[in-house]
């Protein structure tokens, strides 16, 4: 039987995607993986708080443009997959390369529209807003060289809906992140999905609904203040079955 895999994660802020992680590898997908390690380049990131509360190794990353320094602790922590979770900096190409299809970032958003440098937190969702789009989303992709750039995992729909403004918009969108990038990271430290030579990727991702099932809404949750009147309706415009 094959080990769990052991998955490092980098974060920059609070991690509530970093508990999404942990919560999941500590209960459904415990045969295939465990977290390991979690750093930041941020002593005072709440992301840390949360892996030692949780008794996972941590450390800080006094120079996130030193690959050699970030991979020392990616060895010393003998990471096989490695996780981006709200992480700002951009990932030395040196470290990219030796964990090419072993490292994966979540975007919140549906790439490649709203992403690149200085794309992230309350910037994409007010861009959202201000482009007038009507559908955003979650997408979990591997990472190469470039901001938001690498090849797609897997994206899952999230609706604007009428009177959203940055903050109500993130939060309904950050509630599939947690759905989503656990089970991404679990198929790849599996093998179920792979990146292959092509550059392509490759293999199947078992979400636990079916798109034709009313449990697909979960992308569309309601607002944690309440249901809108205007919600059925938005997701009949949105999605029409």
């Amino acid at each position: 039987m094959t080990s769990p895999a052991r998955i490092s994660v980098l974060a920059s802020g609070g991690g509530s995607n970093l508990q999404a992680l942990i919560d999941h590898f500590a209960g459904p997908a415990a045969s295939a993986g465990v977290i390991t390690f979690v750093a930041s380049e941020r002593a005072e990131a709440g992301a840390l708080d949360r892996a030692r509360a949780a008794g996972i190794a941590t450390g800080v990353l006094d120079a996130p443009n030193d690959s050699d320094a970030i991979l020392s602790l990616l060895d010393t922590a003998k990471t096989d997959v490695l996780v981006l979770a709200g992480y700002l900096k951009l990932v030395p190409a040196h470290v990219v390369r030796a964990f090419r299809g072993r490292i994966l970032n979540v975007h919140p958003a549906l790439l490649p529209s709203f992403g690149g440098p200085g794309m992230y937190g309350r910037r994409i969702h007010q861009a959202v807003l201000d482009h007038g789009a009507a559908l955003t989303g979650v997408t979990v992709h591997f990472v190469d060289e470039h901001f938001d750039r690498g090849p797609i995992i897997a994206q899952w729909p999230v609706p604007v809906l009428p009177g959203d403004d940055a903050t109500v918009l993130a939060a309904r969108v950050l509630r599939t992140e947690h759905r989503l990038l656990p089970l991404c990271v679990a198929a790849v430290a599996s093998g179920a999905i792979v990146l292959g030579e092509d550059g392509r990727v490759h293999g199947h991702l078992d979400i636990p609904v079916s798109v034709h099932a009313p449990e697909w809404r979960f992308a569309l949750a309601e607002d944690a203040a309440g249901p809108s009147p205007d919600f059925a309706t938005d997701v009949a415009r949105l999605f029409p079955r």
